[in-house]
């Protein structure tokens, strides 16, 4: 898969209402993956089911965003600001840690059948 550069381009332009109004009726999930968001400021944008494999969010300002839906796998978030971030369940408070103090990658827990 390949991020979806139309929308990818309103994240990079700083236009939150334009993304979130756009992906209000979006079907699935919008694609991201791949993308680098160094120092970024997504506080307002509506990520929580996007598609964010393997991005790089170094120094990017997240506080407070609902990523509980999201795929976050292969990701990294060295020094990001994550302050109220809601991550997947799926993802370890160990590896959001390691990733913000080293910059690992994210790896996602194999989800449990109840």
């Amino acid at each position: 898969m390949m991020a979806d550069t139309k929308i990818l381009a309103l994240i990079q332009e700083d236009r939150p209402h334009d993304f979130n109004h756009v992906i209000e009726n979006y079907q699935g999930s919008v694609d991201l993956s791949g993308s680098q968001f160094r120092g970024y400021d997504l506080r307002k944008f509506n990520l929580r089911t996007a598609n964010m494999r393997d991005c790089y969010f170094r120094h990017s300002d997240l506080r407070g965003v609902d990523l509980s839906e999201a795929q976050i796998a292969g990701s990294s978030f060295k020094e990001a600001k994550v302050s109220g971030v809601m991550f997947p369940i799926s993802v370890s408070a160990d590896e959001i840690r390691l990733s913000l103090e080293y910059g690992t990658r994210i790896r996602e827990l194999p989800e449990k059948s109840v």
